[in-house]
């Protein structure tokens, strides 16, 4: 089934990110909806901002902003005037900047761009090998992390939870190729399900692998279930998948949105200590050196740097969430032009 293709106007395209704990003050998200339609996505229930069900739509029904590269320029351009250039911005906050839709539509490459041109830090975060497509913007500019999302090389649970997606080898492959261009790479091992990903065997096994492709750093991460939307569509995947876990997971997530301490903490300490064990956890950042756009505009001198919060964020996946549901409450400006298709 193909998915319905619709452009929504957009007043900005870099939206203020209002979450403390973010290591990024600002987010770019050109698409609403996502192609991947993972069972555990915190995005899925911002399809309800735009009055559409939380189901498989979010996956069914892309929006995608319109004139989205030229929008960014001329903020940056504004921004620049004022000499109040961004210091970190979040590519792919949201919803995956490198969906299958992108490989046509290119917005994500023209917001790239953009950030390139005008010597803005960014990080972008994506499952998808499709952002080797843009190796030559992100070798000219200040790429603070690609951050590619993998927590599980297991193919039955990746078929299972994210049969959309690319599958884990192709996600390592992506690793490999960005790590030997130069580009930073962190991993981002979630949202880590319990019992299923979140053993000992399958936590080495994946940092093993993470480390061997060249990732620099790794974040690791649980599931939540920020929304009812959320949880009733992923409890309907495990109960579809996986019935036997489904009376473990009710006690897990009663009333609460993540886990309970006394299993995250066991259960974190075990994943980390795997990762840390090969050196992804606990590494100090690379300074930010970037590069110098081609054409110089930086605007006031300085302002392309980063805010001090070194490469890449170091927050967790439910600030991402809140992050992305601020943006899509009350951000983003857009509106969806009705009835007009890709």
């Amino acid at each position: 089934m193909r998915p319905t293709l619709e452009p929504m106007a957009a007043k900005t395209i870099l939206n203020r990110v209002r979450v403390p704990a973010m290591p990024f003050d600002w987010s770019i998200n050109p698409y609403r909806g996502c192609q991947h339609g993972c069972s555990f996505c915190y995005a899925r229930s911002t399809h309800a901002f735009l009055g559409r069900p939380a189901d498989d739509t979010f996956q069914r029904h892309i929006y995608w902003k319109e004139g989205a590269p030229d929008i960014l320029r001329g903020q940056l351009a504004r921004m620049a005037r004022l000499g109040r250039m961004p210091g970190h911005v979040a590519v792919g906050t949201a919803t995956d900047p490198y969906q299958p839709l992108e490989a046509k539509a290119k917005l994500t490459r023209g917001c790239l761009e953009a950030l390139a041109d005008y010597g803005v830090p960014f990080s972008v975060t994506t499952r998808s090998p499709l952002v080797l497509r843009d190796l030559d913007i992100l070798r000219r500019a200040r790429v603070l992390s690609v951050n590619i999302s993998l927590h599980t090389l297991d193919m039955r649970i990746w078929r299972r939870f994210e049969p959309a997606s690319p599958a884990p080898w192709r996600r390592l492959e992506t690793i490999a190729r960005l790590a030997d261009a130069g580009i930073p790479v962190t991993v981002f091992a979630a949202p880590m399900l319990p019992y299923l990903t979140d053993t000992r065997k399958a936590a080495a096994e994946l940092a093993e692998a993470c480390a061997a492709a060249g990732a620099g750093r790794a974040m690791v991460d649980f599931l939540r279930l920020q929304t009812p939307e959320v949880k009733q569509w992923f409890f309907g995947t495990l109960e579809r998948h996986d019935p036997e876990l489904v009376p473990a997971y009710g006690r897990l997530y009663y009333m609460r949105a993540g886990l309970p301490d006394s299993y995250l903490r066991p259960a974190r300490e075990r994943v980390e200590a795997e990762f840390r064990r090969r050196g992804l956890i606990g590494r100090k950042p690379k300074e930010d050196v970037g590069r110098t756009p081609v054409d110089g505009r930086f605007g006031a001198e300085g302002t392309g740097g980063t805010d001090g919060s070194g490469a890449g964020p170091v927050g967790r996946a439910d600030g991402h969430a809140a992050a992305a549901c601020d943006e899509e409450r009350a951000g983003s400006g857009c509106t969806p032009l009705q009835l007009t298709l890709f």
